[in-house]
């Protein structure tokens, strides 16, 4: 029987995994086994990151909108303006009101004062 000669085909594959783990840090980009581990628990943290950071970025956007709702009106916040959408049907995301409430906080003053009508008033009495 012949000689199968295969150490080109593991190179290959160590090479593969050490791409990955290029930017590491010590044994971590050197040692084979050591990067397959750290391979393994890169990817997990990432994937758990990825829904972190939605879970962030909404946090994020509900703070800078009920900041920028409250900086006008004193008894007006964030929940009864979510409310107030809905009930009116505005289909607006809280993405684009944070972005509205940093960059044109007069335009959210206006959007606030077109939902809450004069039959409103009542619930809020101060609002001017």
């Amino acid at each position: 029987m012949t000689r199968v000669k295969r150490g080109s085909i593991a190179r290959r594959r160590r090479k593969k995994i050490r791409l990955f783990a290029s930017s590491f840090r010590g044994a971590h980009s050197r040692l084979t086994r050591t990067i397959a581990q750290q391979k393994i628990r890169a990817l997990v943290s990432a994937h758990r990151d990825r829904n972190r950071q939605k879970r962030d970025f909404r946090r994020l956007w509900i703070t800078r909108i009920n900041a920028g709702i409250r900086e006008k009106y004193l008894y007006y916040r964030y929940s009864n303006l979510i409310n107030d959408l809905y009930k009116r049907k505005l289909l607006l995301n809280r993405k684009i009101l944070a972005q509205i409430a940093i960059l044109n906080r007069k335009c959210l003053h206006m959007i606030a004062n077109e939902i809450i009508k004069k039959e409103d008033w009542k619930e809020y009495p101060e609002i001017l």
